[in-house]
């Protein structure tokens, strides 16, 4: 799955990322409710992963603005606000779980994985990047008409350059980004 975490505890969100992609998810990381719902908005992913006390929008606005837009991706929210009203007001807004903090990154992986489970595929996902478009049901690239045929290693790269288009990535994100911590970008 290609799920987003938002968390804006720089080390949760690392071990949680890194919990996922060992999983086999691709994984994308914001820090703030506003880069998380711009992100969520713009990209098709298959869950994201919600902490609720964001700086600037809150988690809970930030659901709530998901829906009312539409986006149809599955919403965990993970948060140290476990109380009861809170669950429901989470689960009312339009969550698919609620995982209070602290947690078990088992029961994480467990229940992103149910919720995988749990909902039929998506129609196939395409990215398309100017006159690129590289189907991610198949992983075949085409310019215009033309196939092209790379790697798997190439195809992961161009995946993760794909979905950001325009950002700036370092050596060292590509490792993360790619859900590949072992390849050598240097």
């Amino acid at each position: 799955m290609h799920i987003l975490v938002v968390e804006d505890e720089v080390r949760l969100a690392r071990h949680v990322s890194r919990a996922l992609l060992a999983a086999g998810h691709d994984v994308t990381v914001m820090h703030d409710g506003e880069t998380g719902l711009r992100d969520a908005s713009a990209k098709p992913f298959d869950l994201v992963v919600l902490d609720v006390m964001l700086p600037g929008l809150d988690g809970f606005e930030v659901l709530r603005r998901l829906r009312k837009a539409h986006v149809d991706s599955r919403v965990l929210i993970l948060t140290a606000r476990g109380e009861l009203n809170d669950r429901v007001n989470g689960l009312s807004l339009g969550a698919d779980d609620y995982l209070a903090k602290p947690f078990a990154m088992q029961e994480l992986t467990a229940r992103v994985s149910a919720l995988g489970r749990r909902y039929a595929e998506k129609a196939p996902i395409k990215l398309e990047v100017s006159d690129l478009s590289l189907d991610l049901t198949n992983n075949e690239l085409h310019r215009g008409t033309r196939r092209i045929e790379l790697s798997v290693r190439e195809l992961t790269l161009l995946r993760v350059l794909m979905r950001e288009p325009g950002r700036v990535l370092a050596g060292r994100n590509f490792a993360s980004a790619s859900g590949n911590a072992s390849m050598n970008t240097t």
